[in-house]
């Protein structure tokens, strides 16, 4: 059986409070890859690190129709100032748990046990993809090329992301 691309209509955030339009190159790194699969960019913004700014323009787009699923980038270390995971865990309806796993083992080949230092989470709500990644522009390629690519390709096999999207919001749906 063949199947036909669909694109995602998918949304980055960048937390960080230094980053600018002109220097976000992780928020670019994801833009331009997304496009390159044949994605349309729904929509970007850069936020400051702050958990209800954070957690409201998450909500802002997860109640979007155009928005697919959100990708955004920076905040998940260990820091004080790094939210964005509590933030992304206050709108999730389901966490994807395995997307952690899988995005340490990607981390791992690569920067070895600096990889612990992670927090990547990803989940669903209001029918809506959700993933936090690190800030750095090699961690947005790791998580984009090794990862999501993948999920958001309706021809990859023996699952993905993109075929169970219309499923994700059913229980909205039921009466």
């Amino acid at each position: 059986m063949t199947r036909d691309f669909m694109p995602v209509n998918i949304a980055v955030l960048t937390v960080s409070d230094t980053r600018t339009p002109e220097d976000d190159r992780s928020g670019d790194t994801l833009a331009a890859r997304i496009e390159e699969a044949g994605h349309l960019l729904a929509a970007r913004d850069i936020v400051t690190d702050d958990r209800d700014k954070i957690a409201t323009r998450l909500r802002d787009w997860i109640a979007d129709p155009e928005v697919d699923a959100i990708i955004s980038t920076g905040g998940t270390g260990l820091t004080g100032r790094d939210v964005t995971v509590e933030a992304h865990r206050d709108v999730y309806e389901k966490e994807i748990d395995a997307f952690a796993t899988v995005f340490t083992i990607v981390s791992m080949k690569k920067i070895g046990t600096s990889a612990v230092q992670s927090r990547a989470t990803a989940g669903v709500a209001g029918g809506t993809y959700l993933f936090a990644l690190p800030g750095s522009t090699g961690a947005c390629k790791d998580a984009w090329d090794e990862i999501l690519v993948h999920q958001f390709d309706y021809r990859h096999m023996p699952c993905n992301f993109v075929e169970i999207m219309p499923r994700l919001d059913e229980h909205m749906r039921r009466k």
